[in-house]
């Protein structure tokens, strides 16, 4: 059974260290996740953290992020969630708003320090999907649900492949897995939040996306003008940090709030830092020409970006932590956990190995990090010490 000793400040401090050593991108993310929660802490059952994947999978946003906010929201509440959204986000976001300041220079030896780093992260979701394909993936039924849903993230890249390995999950789930019928539901002191207060979420959600443009456009103010965007932003994109590129670039190079040699510095640093690739607004925040900018302007446009997800998650869990009372839908959820475990591994397959694997020497230290997480059972966050101290030295 999963731990249920969970304060405020060990889900501050938990996420935290994920957000000063987690490489690699969201599918990364979710591995480090992986280890942290499910493996050394057992703060929740590899079944239900499959679940808040896949929910999450669905919803629009940053996938990683937004799977450490839907934990923190079981585990505490608001006060949780954002306790896990500060701690996981607020590395990259200071760094990012000192790139914005002009610290752009990277130090000797920067280039394959950060390729150990990616390849550590290759290592860290290899073993993720093992554990996970381990736990979830009892029988040849699941085998072959996670199989098709990988065929199908390899087969079309990108959102559609995702949104259709996890249809394709559930609805296989409800028709094969006959044995998920029990209830499997984490331990029963996960916070519900209550049906109306859920409705007053996804109300909110839609009124601001729909009202924060007419807002701005009837009262010209910038700060209101750049909250909308970031706002559509976070509510539009489906895919992770690397979708959302095209849609903050249309809204801010093309209004003059920054340069596109500017914007393409930043976004470049963005993908080399630990931590989400959303933290990336926090930049374009701070480095706008106008006020609000500098700090103020960061922080308008990393809560503008992030707050879809709050309102989002706040909405929709309730109704999906019901769903496991019913038999039909126990069946779905084993089916989404088992696509899940085929999805991941997938994405470790394309874009994650074929875009970091450039040698013979990638590979060993890829296997290399692997065995001391595996085997010998080092810490992530040593591992990812020893891997960028292997880059720079050898790569």
């Amino acid at each position: 059974m999963p731990n249920a000793t969970r304060t405020i400040r060990d889900i501050f401090a938990s996420f935290l260290r994920l957000g000063l050593t987690s490489f690699g991108g969201p599918v990364a993310h979710l591995g480090y996740f992986h280890r942290e929660f499910v493996e050394r802490r057992r703060w929740i059952g590899a079944a239900d953290y499959a679940e808040v994947v896949a929910l999450c999978q669905f919803l629009p946003g940053p996938a990683s992020s937004q799977v450490g906010i839907a934990l923190g929201l079981r585990w505490a509440g608001f006060t949780g969630a954002l306790a896990a959204w500060l701690g996981f986000t607020l590395p990259s976001a200071l760094l990012m708003l000192g790139a914005a300041y002009g610290l752009h220079a990277l130090p000797a030896g920067a280039a394959g320090a950060l390729a150990g780093l990616g390849l550590v992260a290759l290592a860290v979701v290899a073993l993720a999907v093992m554990q996970m394909a381990r736990r979830l993936l009892a029988g040849a039924r699941r085998w072959g649900v996670a199989a098709i849903a990988a065929a199908l993230v390899l087969a079309l890249p990108g959102t559609r492949g995702q949104l259709a390995a996890l249809a394709a999950g559930a609805l296989l789930g409800m028709a094969l897995l006959h044995d998920a019928s029990a209830a499997n539901g984490e331990s029963p002191d996960a916070p519900r939040a209550r049906r109306r207060h859920a409705l007053l979420a996804l109300g909110l959600f839609f009124a601001l996306l729909l009202g924060l443009p007419w807002l701005a456009a009837l009262t010209g103010n910038g700060a209101i003008a750049r909250a909308s965007a970031f706002y559509r932003a976070g509510s539009l994109v489906f895919g992770g940090g690397h979708v959302v590129l095209p849609l903050l670039e249309g809204a801010t190079v093309p209004q003059g709030w920054i340069g596109r040699d500017a914007f393409l510095a930043g976004y470049g640093l963005a993908q080399a830092l630990p931590g989400p690739l959303f933290a990336f607004a926090a930049y374009l925040g701070a480095a706008i020409a106008t006020p609000p900018n500098g700090a103020a302007g960061a922080a308008l446009a990393l809560v503008a970006i992030y707050l879809p997800s709050f309102l989002l998650l706040a909405g929709v869990l309730p109704f999906w932590q019901r769903l496991g009372h019913l038999a039909t839908a126990r069946r779905a959820l084993a089916g989404l956990n088992a696509a899940v475990v085929g999805l991941l591994a997938a994405t470790w397959v394309s874009p994650l190995a074929t875009g970091s694997l450039r040698g013979p020497r990638d590979a060993l230290l890829v296997l290399a990090a692997f065995a001391l997480l595996a085997a010998a059972r080092l810490p992530s966050w040593l591992v990812v010490v020893l891997g960028a101290a292997a880059g720079a030295l050898w790569l």
